[in-house]
């Protein structure tokens, strides 16, 4: 069927763009000659994971625990928790999935440390974690050396954790001016991820892993430094308003929200039938990758979403007014897809306007 009949609103994914979008990130990496650990949050799907394995990735990324734990399911073995995973129930099902897969998670921290080392005590796999490094998104992250070196003493102590390697996330590649900017940021962020790898072996411990990724950061070629072993982007396999800004172009934008027009009340007002409940009311204020409005009518660069409520999309543009009518049907490009993906049950996979497959997004609503 055509994908313009389905019901509404519809996460649809077209699949010549997610797979060019594919292509370009994994040449990307084999050309840097680092591995491909590709972030699964933004999609939540294991079939789309398993494709992006097929096309050479190494393994996967999520961010909770029962994201691993349906990828497992689904038959990917090589996972990492991008994450400091804490508390005993959660270490217990990581130390479960130890048993039948390739599982790392994130650490920054003795406390945690701690926890994870009494949590697989008599396991017959050691916890393997890597240890989060702060670059500058002033998130997680250990941020000075001195409290780095005092966690690689205690680990050294430990008889339960591996310590596989670091990882770095340079989120705040969002918030840079342009590409100049977010290019500083990237090779910043490198250096100083790999200033602590430096002392990881300063201190006998060498690291098999060093992680970096964003996809801001990705998408323009950007150098790889040597020590680097793999990036982590994400956002890449859809991308959205948002990127499309930082990249330049909306011709990468795999995914939209489908949405009937369902009133025309004034002049230059019209609603929509998805709202904050379909395409959240994120935004982007600052950088290259700053949002005008709550996302994008497909074909009409200049109409934005004006404002969500739960079940209604609320734009105003007279000419855009006078060229609907109510029952039609647009696309909305979402200024943030990750958390889209997530409030939908499934997606519509289209090739050429054709419905060619229904796949369900097994790893919504996994908060746990």
């Amino acid at each position: 069927m055509n994908y313009m009949e389905l019901d509404t609103p519809a996460l649809i994914i077209d699949r010549e763009i997610m797979m060019d979008n594919l292509g370009f990130m994994q040449d990307y990496a084999d050309r840097k000659k680092v591995a491909l650990r590709p972030h699964t949050k933004t999609h939540k799907m294991p079939k789309l994971a398993l494709i992006q394995e097929d096309l050479g990735a190494k393994g996967i990324t999520v961010a909770k625990v029962g994201e691993a734990e349906v990828m497992a399911a689904a038959g990917l073995k090589n996972i990492f928790i991008a994450n400091e995973i804490v508390g005993a129930v959660k270490l217990a099902r990581i130390r479960k999935l130890a048993e039948s897969i390739d599982i790392s998670f994130g650490l920054d921290s003795i406390d945690q440390a701690k926890m994870i080392e009494a949590a697989f005590e008599g396991a017959d796999k050691k916890a393997q974690v890597l240890i989060e490094i702060e670059v500058g998104e002033e998130r997680s992250g250990v941020i000075e050396q001195d409290d780095y070196i005092k966690l690689l003493h205690y680990l050294k102590t430990c008889k339960n954790i591996y310590l596989k390697g670091i990882f770095s996330h340079d989120g705040n590649s969002y918030g840079a001016a342009d590409i100049s900017e977010c290019r500083n940021i990237h090779l910043t962020a490198q250096k100083r991820t790999l200033e602590f790898a430096r002392l990881a072996k300063e201190e006998g411990m060498e690291l098999e892993t060093v992680s970096i990724g964003s996809t801001p950061s990705m998408m323009h070629d950007f150098p790889i430094l040597e020590g680097v072993t793999e990036i982590r982007p994400g956002t890449y396999i859809f991308m959205d308003a948002s990127q499309a800004n930082a990249y330049g172009s909306l011709d990468r934008n795999a995914a939209t929200v489908l949405t009937t027009i369902i009133s025309r009340p004034t002049a230059e007002r019209v609603i929509t039938d998805v709202g904050a409940k379909g395409i959240t009311a994120q935004t982007r204020s600052k950088g290259f990758c700053a949002t005008q409005g709550l996302g994008l009518i497909k074909g009409w660069p200049d109409v934005e979403i004006f404002d969500v409520y739960d079940e209604h999309a609320i734009i105003y543009n007279q000419q855009f007014r006078d060229h609907v009518k109510v029952g039609d049907k647009v696309e909305i490009i979402p200024n943030h897809i990750c958390p889209v993906v997530n409030l939908h049950e499934y997606a519509y996979l289209v090739s050429k306007g054709q419905v060619i497959e229904k796949i369900s997004v097994e790893c919504r609503g996994k908060l746990l």
